[in-house]
C-alpha cells in the first residue's frame, strides 16, 4: 500500500523540445462574455497560450482579470449567463468547443484534464467521507468496482502525503486541516490519472508551511507522472517555485508571456513590473510598500486602447490604440502587449516614510496579557466517555505598547484569532488576565464592557462576509455611532461618514452603494472605516490582507500605516504572511499550538530566528527570485488542541528534539538581549 516518494526537487527541468513543440493544450483567441443586468461583461478578451506535457504555466494577475474564467472555459464550466463567444480551445490538436465536440469534451474534462479549486471546504461535500468522494471519481471516470475503488483511493491519499490514510479515508471534510483538505482535493483530481492539472489558487488560504508542502507535492507529481500544471495565482513566489512559463493577465487579456525567470527578473510590461514591485520581500523592508495606483477598468466598457493606460506612468497618445502581443525586447522569445515596454533593469527605490512619520511608540503598555487561557467544551468522547476540551489558547503572555504594531504569526489552528477575540472579550476567557490601560477587563460586564468596546475594535479577515450585503455603506459605517448613542442629526451623521470614507480613500458617493458594488480592496477599506467610527485606540487586525491581491494588499497596508501615524493607533496584526508582517510590525510574536514560542524585535526575529518553529516558517516562504536557494521544509501538522502533547508542542516536528522536550514544556523566558524564547536548546 505505501508508496515511497523521492524527495521533492529543488529545481525545475524544462520539458523536452519535442514535447514543447506538440502542446497538449492550446488556447487561441479565447473570448468569454457574461450577460448581466448592468450590461455585457467582457471577462476574457482574446487570450492565447499553450501548454506541453510535464510543463507548468503560471497564469497571474489581479482579481477580475479573467484567470479563473479562462480555466472554467477550458473545463467546459461556462454556462449561461456566460458564453464563449470567440476563439478556440483544443486538446491534443482536437477542438473542445462546439456541439460536435460535446462528447469529446465530456471524456476529456474531468478525465484527462482535472481541476483543483481554491477553497477545499466548499469543493468537498460535507456530508460524505473523503474516501467516498475520491471513490466516486474512480467509479465514474475509471469504471472501477467499489472494492477496487477503495483500495485505489487509499493509494491516492498516500500518494499526496496524507498521514494515516485508513483513518482519513473514513473522516468527513471538517475533521481535516486546511492543508489536508487541499491534498484530498488533489487526490480526487489525480484519481482519473489526468495529463493536465488546473490549480485555481490552491494555496491562497493556506499557511506558508502547508503551501510549501503542496508546492513540493505538485513538483514531485509533475516529474514522476509527467503531469502538466496550469497554476492560477497572484502569488509570485508560488510562480517562481513551480512554473517554467508565465502569462500575465490584465483586464481579460494576456499582456506578457515568457519564461518565468524572464518575467520575474526582467518584466517588460509596466503592469507586470508593478505586480513585482508590489510584492513585499522577506529579506528587505521598505518604509512604504510600492503600489499600482488606480483600479482595473470596468469590463462592461473595456477601453479601446491599452487597458492599463489610466494606471501607467509610461503612457502616450499611441497607447490609445490597443497594442498587439508582439515580440518582447531582449531576445528571450517572450511576447508583450505594450507600445513602450520596459527595457531598463528592475530597481526598487527606497520609498518615503508616511506623512508625519510613524506613530510614536511609548514604553507604557496599552494592552497587557498575562497567562491567557481559552478552552472550549467539545462534547464527550463517545456516548458515555469523558468530556473533551479544545485547548485553543494555553498560557499566553505579552504586552502591546501604545502606538506600536505587534505582529502575531503562526499556522492555522495555532490560536491567533482566538487570542485576538479573547482580548476584545469576544471569546470567553478560561484563565488569565487582560489589562487595558492598567485596568483588568477580564471580568467586565454590562455598561463598563460596552464603553470599553468603543476603544477596542476589530478588522475582520473577509471584507465581504463581515459587511451586511443588505445595508448601504452609510448604514454600515454609521451603525456603531447609532448603537452607542453617539449619532448626531442625520445631516451631520452623513458628513461624518463621508469624512471617514475620505480618510480611507473612498469617494463620497460610496455612501449610497452596497458592498457588492466594490472591489475586495475597497470592501476592506469600508471595514477599516467602520472600525474607526468610534475613534478607538487599539485595533485587532485579523488577517486583514490575506484575501487580497498583491497590489491591493500593498494599498491597504500603506493605508493602515498612514492611519496609525495620523491617529496614533495601536495594532495587534494577526497574519500568516511573514513578508507583510515584517513590513508593518515593530515586534513579532510567533505562536504555535496555543502558545507563544518566540517574541522579539522584528528585525532580530527575521535576521536571527531562535526557535526551530520560526526557522520553519521563514524557510517555507517561497522567494520571488527564481535564482534563490529553496530551503527544505519540515513536514508535519499542528497537534490537535483536543490532546496536545505534554512537553514541547513542536517536539514532533523539531530537529533538536530530546527526551527533555517530550517530557516537560519550556517556558517563555528572556535571553540576554531581551529576546523571549520557549526552547530547551537555544
Amino acid at each position: 500500500m505505501t508508496t515511497t516518494l523521492p524527495p521533492a526537487p529543488t529545481t525545475l527541468a524544462a520539458p523536452p523540445a519535442s514535447e514543447a513543440e506538440a502542446p497538449l493544450l492550446s488556447v487561441e483567441g479565447l473570448t468569454v462574455d457574461f450577460y448581466t443586468r448592468r450590461g455585457l461583461v467582457h471577462a476574457v478578451r482574446g487570450v492565447s497560450f499553450s501548454l506541453g506535457k510535464g510543463a507548468a504555466l503560471g497564469l497571474v494577475g489581479e482579481s477580475g482579470c479573467g484567470k479563473s474564467v479562462t480555466s472554467q472555459a477550458i473545463m467546459g464550466l461556462i454556462h449561461l449567463p456566460g458564453e464563449i463567444t470567440g476563439g478556440d480551445i483544443s486538446w491534443k490538436g482536437r477542438s473542445l468547443l462546439g456541439p460536435a465536440a460535446a462528447a469529446y469534451r465530456r471524456q476529456v474534462c474531468g478525465g484527462e484534464i482535472a481541476i483543483v479549486f481554491q477553497d477545499p471546504m466548499t469543493s468537498l461535500d460535507p456530508l460524505f467521507s473523503i474516501g467516498r468522494q475520491i471513490g466516486e471519481v474512480l467509479v465514474r471516470h475509471k469504471g472501477m468496482e467499489p472494492a477496487k475503488a477503495r483500495v485505489r483511493a487509499l493509494e491516492l491519499l498516500d500518494l499526496v502525503r496524507i498521514n494515516a490514510p485508513e483513518r482519513r479515508f473514513r473522516q468527513l471534510p471538517h475533521a481535516l486541516s486546511g492543508g489536508m483538505r487541499q491534498r484530498a482535493l488533489i487526490a480526487m483530481a489525480l484519481a482519473s490519472e489526468p495529463e493536465l492539472l488546473i490549480a485555481d489558487e490552491p494555496t491562497t488560504a493556506l499557511d506558508v508551511t502547508v503551501q510549501a508542502q503542496i508546492l513540493d507535492l505538485l513538483i514531485d507529481l509533475r516529474q514522476r507522472l509527467g503531469l502538466a500544471v496550469l497554476m492560477i495565482t497572484h502569488d509570485l513566489g508560488v510562480v517562481a517555485r513551480l512554473c517554467q512559463q508565465v502569462a500575465v493577465m490584465y483586464a481579460g487579456t494576456v499582456v506578457e508571456r515568457d519564461r518565468a525567470d524572464a518575467v520575474l527578473l526582467r518584466p517588460a510590461h509596466p503592469y507586470a513590473r508593478g505586480l513585482l514591485r508590489s510584492t513585499p520581500a522577506l529579506e528587505t523592508r521598505l518604509d512604504r510598500l510600492l503600489t499600482i495606483d488606480g483600479q482595473p477598468p470596468d469590463l462592461r466598457r473595456p477601453p479601446q486602447g491599452c487597458a492599463f493606460l489610466p494606471r501607467c506612468a509610461r503612457g502616450t497618445d499611441s497607447c490609445r490604440t490597443r497594442p498587439p502581443l508582439g515580440p518582447k525586447p531582449g531576445g528571450t522569445g517572450g511576447r508583450v502587449a505594450c507600445w513602450h515596454p520596459v527595457t531598463e533593469p528592475e530597481t526598487v527605490p527606497a520609498a518615503a516614510s508616511p506623512a508625519g512619520g510613524s506613530a510614536a511608540v511609548r514604553p507604557d503598555p496599552l494592552v497587557a496579557v498575562e497567562g491567557l487561557t481559552v478552552h472550549f467544551p467539545a462534547g464527550r468522547d463517545g456516548l458515555f466517555g469523558p468530556r473533551r476540551v479544545v485547548q485553543a489558547v494555553d498560557g499566553v503572555s505579552f504586552t502591546v505598547r501604545a502606538g506600536e504594531t505587534l505582529g502575531l504569526v503562526g499556522e492555522s489552528g495555532s490560536g491567533k484569532t482566538t487570542t485576538g477575540r479573547a482580548i476584545l472579550r469576544r471569546a470567553p476567557i478560561t484563565r488569565g488576565d487582560v489589562r487595558y490601560r492598567g485596568q483588568s477587563i477580564t471580568t467586565l460586564t454590562g455598561e463598563p464592557l460596552r464603553r470599553l468596546r468603543r476603544d477596542m475594535q476589530l478588522i475582520f479577515q473577509d471584507p465581504y462576509a463581515s459587511l451586511n450585503p443588505r445595508m448601504t455603506v452609510f448604514d454600515i459605517v454609521a451603525e456603531p455611532l447609532i448603537v452607542h448613542g453617539l449619532a448626531p442629526d442625520r445631516r451631520a451623521l452623513r458628513d461624518q461618514v463621508v469624512d471617514l470614507l475620505a480618510l480611507v480613500g473612498l469617494p463620497a458617493d460610496a455612501v449610497t452603494r452596497h458592498p457588492h458594488a466594490f472591489s475586495g480592496g475597497q470592501r476592506q477599506r469600508i471595514g477599516i472605516a467602520r472600525a474607526l467610527t468610534l475613534e478607538p485606540a487599539f485595533i485587532v487586525a485579523d488577517e486583514p490582507v490575506s484575501a487580497l491581491d498583491v497590489s491591493i494588499r500593498a494599498q491597504v497596508v500603506n493605508l493602515m500605516q498612514d492611519l496609525q501615524a495620523r491617529l496614533g493607533l495601536t495594532y495587534l496584526f494577526i497574519a500568516h504572511d511573514l513578508a507583510v508582517v515584517r513590513h508593518i510590525a515593530d515586534r513579532v510574536a510567533i505562536m504555535y499550538a496555543g502558545q507563544i514560542v518566540e517574541l522579539g524585535d522584528r528585525d532580530r526575529v527575521y535576521a536571527d530566528p531562535r526557535h526551530p518553529y520560526t526557522e520553519t516558517l521563514l524557510a517555507a516562504v517561497p522567494p520571488v527570485d527564481p535564482r534563490a536557494e529553496i530551503r527544505p521544509t519540515r513536514p508535519g501538522e499542528v497537534p490537535s488542541p483536543l490532546a496536545p502533547p505534554p512537553g514541547c508542542r513542536f517536539a514532533s516536528r523539531c530537529p533538536l528534539v530530546t527526551e527533555q522536550c517530550r517530557a516537560a514544556p519550556p517556558s517563555l523566558s528572556p535571553r540576554a538581549d531581551g529576546h523571549l524564547l520557549a526552547c530547551w536548546h537555544r
